[in-house]
């Protein structure tokens, strides 16, 4: 083979191991490290207040099935 050829083989692989492979490999151990770190105290408040809201809607369905169940016996039946 010539020796511009294997250069033109070569460089891309040395490319990638100086520049895109440790920066890679930096920026992925960086995101595991986030991960594992748990929820912060806003995303704990933003699932608080979601399980709240949760928690109120299945009220209120309890309260529309029992209304339906008193006007509309049938109504489970329709669907």
């Amino acid at each position: 083979m010539d020796e511009g050829t294997i250069a033109v083989l070569v460089m891309p692989l040395v490319v990638f191991s100086i520049f895109v492979a440790p920066i890679w490999l930096i920026l992925h151990y960086r995101s595991k490290k986030q991960v594992n770190q748990g929820l912060s105290a806003e995303e704990h408040a933003a699932l608080q207040d979601l399980a709240e809201k949760a928690e109120k809607m299945s009220e209120r369905i309890e309260t529309l099935e029992a209304i339906l169940d008193s006007e509309a016996p049938e109504w489970r039946n329709r669907a």
